[in-house]
């Protein structure tokens, strides 16, 4: 494969770069930013912004396989200012499929969410077939964006394949973004600072490592079969407090908690159902959530150690 990854200087972005890399015949990284610029050593890096038509269609020029991961808002950020939302992600999503229909692109990967699109679940898990009503506009752009890739495909034969990711964690996610509930409560953790959370802790969410979300791209890349929209999580729910739990195991740390009234983006339940990937993509998740845990909160103790974070993913 001949390969560009948009926004590859975040979190999954870094991860999958790092495991294309030694796979692929070429890969071209593209981004405003890199997150951890050594990770990077030796891959074609683009800076550029995704708003910005000529220099996607610049990253994109010459690849056969596309994958998406660009996000600009979080779930409570969109819904604060809904048509920025609309505006830095689905808008130049457009404008980049019809620089891949230009360019002949063959595949375009897209990470979606398996958090939001379902909105309030009436079937948990949740399989890839239930309603999708999202309750944040960040689901409601996701979800359009599934829609758009259909289109194309209908219309003019771009390939795509879609990743409804529950809440990835692992090495090289930071908390900066204020997403990502592992990556925020280790930091504080490790920073020895009060670990802050909305509503009383009882909030279920599917968790799935890291590498095994990068596996699921690699597979969607590959993928021949009739779906076009896979659910990928751990497949089990675990809540907040849980989350503390295993955190206080694996530091040794027992933090202040601190509690904040609950915020109407925060659906209490969600766990996917995950057998249409296992029985399409051949991927089940191979890092158990233990294993996953003490593996990331090795790599920030690392990272705030001032050691290289380049490795232990």
């Amino acid at each position: 494969m001949r390969c560009a990854v948009l926004g590859a200087g975040g979190f999954l972005g870094t991860n999958l770069c790092l495991a294309l890399q030694p796979r692929v015949a070429s890969l071209r990284a593209f981004g405003r930013r890199q997150s951890f610029p050594s990770a990077m050593t030796g891959i074609e890096w683009i800076p550029g912004d995704f708003t910005e038509p000529t220099s996607v269609a610049t990253a994109i020029s010459g690849c056969d396989t596309v994958f998406h991961l660009v996000n600009a808002t979080t779930p409570a950020s969109a819904n604060i200012d809904k048509l920025a939302d609309l505006q830095s992600n689905v808008a130049p999503t457009l404008r980049l499929l019809e620089a891949c229909r230009e360019a002949g692109v063959k595949r375009v990967i897209f990470i979606s969410s398996g958090g939001t699109i379902y909105g309030l679940p009436q079937q948990v898990p949740t399989p890839e077939s239930a309603p999708t009503n999202p309750i944040t506009a960040y689901g409601i752009s996701k979800l359009a964006i599934e829609k758009y890739l259909g289109l194309y495909e209908y219309l003019h034969g771009l390939d795509y394949r879609v990743l409804r990711v529950a809440n990835p964690f692992g090495p090289y996610q930071t908390a900066l973004k204020s997403q990502g509930v592992i990556a925020a409560f280790m930091h504080q953790c490790a920073s020895r600072e009060p670990i802050h959370i909305w509503g009383d802790g009882s909030a279920v969410r599917d968790y799935v490592y890291v590498t095994d979300v990068v596996d699921a791209l690699l597979a969607a890349a590959q993928h021949q079969g009739p779906s076009r929209v896979f659910n990928i999580g751990g497949g089990q729910g675990r809540s907040l407090l849980d989350i503390l739990n295993v955190i206080k195991r694996v530091s040794g740390v027992t933090p202040e908690i601190q509690f904040s009234p609950g915020r109407p983006v925060d659906i209490p339940r969600s766990i996917l159902d995950i057998t249409l990937a296992n029985r399409e993509l051949g991927w089940a998740p191979q890092v158990s959530f233990d294993e996953g845990m003490q593996r990331t909160w090795a790599w920030a103790i690392a990272q705030q150690d001032g050691i290289s974070p380049d490795h232990g993913v």
